[in-house]
């Protein structure tokens, strides 16, 4: 029985690209990480949300033994992650808010260095600086320093540095931060390549469509704890909001609007004149029940529209909506 659960726990460690268990982190007498949990998939892309001064850094650099904690535990890969786990993290790529290059050295000379702090022969980093400047699409750039790319060329090239050396596990904090859409769609394609190919991605964004279009799973963080955790759809599911109802219409009469809002989904309707908007819980039969008060009193009405929930709804939600610093 004994060797039968250690082979079944060692199975499921090993499916697990990070497992943060019950993480303790204090600066001072602030309480950063309480008790922190975080459970990361082989394979899949895992996003990070919360608030600034969530924790999400700090649970970042403690993944990394950057920072050590008080108490709790870090496997990464299946193993434990100590400051000296240095073949462990070879594994890793991490590509950071705030691009991290030199300016004095070329595209290809960037990615070369970083690769080099990986890969020490210069014959075996040839062909994986070519296939990172390939993925990123910086050929024609190859020769250019820093100073000379535009924004997205720059996120991209931050990229290659921490992508050059394929590591299996792949950190990736707001890479798209000040890019143009062109070159967010560019970066989030690739990388949904990388994770495709084989790759474990952690991204951390305040972009939460970013978040919705390419994370398997999601975690909502704040004051250093987990609050949330599932599929877009699920998470949608854990907060009272449904969709919002939008009715263009230039006719309609106080009595109707009362009748609206003292609907039982009904959390709100608003009439300006030419548009009503409602917002609903959630509910199967939202959208008929307005549509039958608008026949059976007679409004006429032309454009109508339903919008479910957003995933920016369920961050506002459950983390609330006063400025953070």
């Amino acid at each position: 029985m004994d060797i039968h659960t250690n082979v079944t726990e060692q199975a499921h460690a090993t499916s697990e690209a990070i497992c943060v268990e019950n993480l303790v982190k204090h600066y001072g007498t602030m309480l950063a990480l309480d008790d922190f949990n975080l459970h990361v998939h082989q394979g899949e892309i895992f996003g990070l949300l919360g608030p600034n001064g969530s924790g999400k850094t700090t649970a970042i650099n403690c993944i990394l033994a950057l920072l050590s904690h008080e108490s709790g535990t870090v496997s990464v890969l299946g193993r434990p992650m100590t400051p000296t786990s240095y073949d462990l993290k070879r594994k890793i790529g991490m590509i950071p808010q705030n691009v991290a290059v030199f300016n004095e050295l070329t595209v290809r000379e960037n990615i070369n260095f970083f690769c080099s702090l990986f890969i020490p022969k210069n014959k075996d980093r040839k062909q994986l600086v070519d296939d990172a400047i390939a993925f990123v699409g910086l050929q024609e750039f190859s020769s250019y320093r820093p100073g000379k790319l535009s924004g997205g060329l720059l996120r991209r090239l931050n990229i290659a540095c921490g992508i050059v050396h394929k590591p299996e596990l792949i950190l990736f904090d707001e890479p798209t931060v000040a890019v143009d859409p062109q070159s967010r769609n560019a970066i989030l394609e690739g990388i949904q390549h990388l994770r495709d190919e084989g790759a474990t991605i952690l991204y951390t964004s305040h972009y939460m469509e970013e978040i919705e279009q390419i994370c398997t799973r999601i975690m909502i963080m704040d004051h250093g704890r987990q609050i949330a955790q599932g599929t877009a759809n699920q998470l949608k599911d854990m907060i009272d909001m449904g969709e919002r109802i939008t009715v263009e219409t230039l006719d309609l009469d106080a009595q109707t609007l009362n009748t609206m809002q003292a609907l039982p989904f009904v959390t709100q309707a608003d009439f300006d004149g030419k548009e009503l908007k409602i917002a609903c819980r959630h509910g199967n039969r939202n959208l008929a029940d307005i549509l039958d008060i608008l026949h059976t009193s007679g409004t006429n009405f032309g454009h109508l529209s339903s919008q479910p929930p957003t995933l920016n709804d369920v961050f506002l939600e459950l983390t609330g909506k006063a400025l953070r610093d």
